[in-house]
């Protein structure tokens, strides 16, 4: 597996994200949510690999859930930025491709994503098949 790295700008929050594909082969998400849009978020996830978020102080780390409430939205209490969302009883993730430090690498276009119409069921069955296996420690 190939190991992209990456985290928030001052450092607190690490990440390592594993996947054996090419970062120009993964499907880039731009998703169309108030709170994605207002980030310019662009996210990526590979069902087969993995990301490990590693942070420092976990007083300045931020978790935000809106809409539904079914993920955390992870965020730095102190530089602001948003690096991951986590979803579900058995940790699925996605990354922000702009907290990565490689994020050139993700060149494909981003596809508009509209998940709104989806219930609560439907929004949690689509992270357990698209969405990636998440490790949290904490330094």
């Amino acid at each position: 597996m190939t190991e992209h790295t990456g985290g928030c700008h001052c450092g607190n929050i690490r990440l390592r994200f594993s996947t054996e594909l090419d970062p120009s082969q993964i499907e880039v998400r731009a998703c169309q949510c108030s709170f994605c849009i207002k980030h310019g978020s662009r996210a990526v996830a590979d069902p087969d690999g993995r990301l490990i978020v590693s942070v420092g102080d976990i007083e300045r780390l931020r978790k935000y859930r809106f809409g539904l409430r079914t993920a955390d939205y992870l965020i730095c209490a102190d530089c602001g930025v948003y690096v991951a969302a986590i979803a579900g009883d058995d940790a699925k993730a996605i990354v922000i491709i702009s907290a990565m430090d490689d994020q050139k690498a993700f060149s494909r276009e981003p596809v508009p994503v509209d998940f709104d119409g989806e219930s609560r069921e439907q929004r949690e069955a689509r992270r357990r098949l698209r969405w990636m296996r998440v490790e949290i420690s904490f330094d």
